[in-house]
């Protein structure tokens, strides 16, 4: 029995198969890590981290405007998949998590450290969801609230962040 993959997924039981060819399910599945039959949301994460790194190559203004673009139009590629799977906010679409976490790292330095703690900051704030996140989560719909919830994680868990490097508790 494998951890990895379900037989179907969302209410219209689509196969993986079918969400791997898919472009904008297997953007939305974070390129095929929401396919993960246990904690899809921290696998979705832990996609996020090379497309950190491929955006941390590149200096500030650059890193702002593809983050902001992958949340934009993570509105629109959640609302599309939850569409397709006929199930709203479905834990395999990830592609929030992915926007959430390259927020976290918006304005840290790249470190091993910064990967890790934003890592840990962010799934803690998705998961536990402290208000408002968890009132954005029970009462926004659509692409926008598939995504507000994890974008609004990623601004609490970047500025804990922010605020350990600023204080030197990150090396």
């Amino acid at each position: 029995m494998s951890i990895f993959l379900k037989p179907n997924y969302g209410k219209n039981k689509l196969t993986p198969r079918q969400i791997l060819s898919d472009p904008i399910l297997f953007l939305a599945f974070g390129f095929g890590s929401g396919l993960a039959k246990k904690a899809p949301g921290t696998m979705g994460t832990l996609a996020a981290i090379p497309v950190y790194w491929l955006f941390a190559q590149t200096n500030t203004l650059i890193y702002s405007f593809l983050t902001v673009l992958v949340s934009v139009v993570g509105i629109w590629i959640c609302g599309e998949a939850a569409e397709k799977l006929n199930e709203h906010d479905f834990g395999g679409i990830v592609w929030d998590e992915i926007a959430g976490y390259l927020i976290t790292m918006w304005l840290v330095p790249f470190t091993w450290q910064t990967i890790i703690a934003g890592f840990i900051l962010f799934r803690f704030f998705d998961i536990l969801k402290p208000w408002p996140i968890k009132w954005l989560d029970q009462h926004v719909s659509g692409g926008f609230g598939i995504m507000i919830d994890d974008v609004l994680a990623g601004v609490f868990a970047g500025a804990l962040l922010l605020l350990a490097v600023n204080h030197g508790w990150l090396g």
